[in-house]
C-alpha cells in the first residue's frame, strides 16, 4: 500500500513515515500541499494522511482540488482542530476521515485499516485511462484535471471505449451497446458522435485519444491512422 504524508511539521512527518514503514507500508511525504499534489500527478497512492494547517495552500484546499481533477484517492485528514464545523469543512472537501492532534499510533493504524477495507469493497465507478477520468455514477469526464462536459450519449460511447482499452469496436457493436436497437440510428451516426468527442477531449491536446481503424472500427489505447 502507498501512502503519502503531507505534513509540514518535520518532527511530525519524521514519526509517521518511520511508524508507517514499520508496518510495512511504502511511505512517502510532502511538506506543503502544492508538493503533494505535484505528487499525486506523477505516482498513485492508496492513501493520503494530510495535515489541514500547511504553508502556502491548507489540507482543505489540496482535498478540493484531488477531487476537481477527479482523483478519488482515500483522504485521511489530520487537524488540531476538533470543532464541528472545523471537521464538517473536511468532510465537505472530499476527506474520507479525520484525526484529531494528538492522536495515538494505534488508532491512525485502525482507521487506515478502516479506510483499505472500505476502499477494497468499494465498486469500480471510477475508471482511468492515461489522463482520463470517468465518473460512472455522476457521468462525469476529466481531462489532464479539467471537467469535459458531455451529453449522455458522449458519455456512454466513451465509457464504452474505456471499458474495452486496446480493443477495436466495431460500428455496429458500438451501435448495439449505446443505441440498442433503434433503426433510426445508422453508422453515421456512431462517425458524428465520435467527431463530437475528439473535438471535445481533443482540443488543445496532441495527443490522440481516440483511434479510428479504418473498416473496423474505434478505439482507444490501440493506435492506427485516424
Amino acid at each position: 500500500m502507498n501512502i503519502l504524508v503531507v505534513e509540514d511539521d518535520e518532527l511530525m512527518a519524521d514519526v509517521l513515515v518511520h511508524g508507517l514503514r514499520e508496518e510495512s507500508y511504502n511511505v512517502a511525504r510532502a511538506a506543503d500541499g502544492r508538493a503533494a499534489l505535484r505528487q499525486t500527478g506523477d505516482t498513485t497512492f492508496d492513501l493520503i494522511l494530510l495535515d489541514v494547517m500547511l504553508p502556502g495552500m491548507n489540507g482543505l484546499q489540496v482535498a478540493r482540488q484531488l477531487r476537481l481533477r477527479g482523483n478519488t484517492v482515500p483522504v485521511l485528514m489530520l487537524t488540531a482542530r476538533d470543532a464541528l464545523p472545523d471537521i464538517v469543512a473536511g468532510l465537505d472537501a472530499g476527506a474520507d476521515d479525520y484525526l484529531t492532534k494528538p492522536f495515538s499510533f494505534v488508532e491512525l493504524l485502525a482507521r487506515i485499516r478502516a479506510l483499505q477495507r472500505r476502499t477494497a469493497a468499494r465498486p469500480k465507478n471510477v475508471l482511468e485511462f492515461e489522463d482520463l477520468v470517468l465518473d460512472v455514477n455522476s457521468y462525469r469526464a476529466f481531462r489532464r484535471g479539467q471537467e469535459i462536459y458531455l451529453s449522455l450519449t458522449e458519455f456512454r460511447l466513451l465509457e464504452l471505449l474505456v471499458r474495452n482499452p486496446g480493443r477495436v469496436l466495431s460500428r455496429c457493436a458500438i451501435l448495439d451497446a449505446v443505441w440498442g436497437n433503434r433503426r433510426d440510428v445508422g453508422e453515421n451516426t456512431v462517425e458524428a458522435f465520435v467527431r463530437l468527442l475528439r473535438k471535445k477531449m481533443e482540443d488543445g491536446t496532441d495527443k490522440k485519444l481516440i483511434h479510428t481503424h479504418r473498416g473496423f472500427g474505434y478505439s482507444v489505447g490501440s493506435q492506427a491512422a485516424s
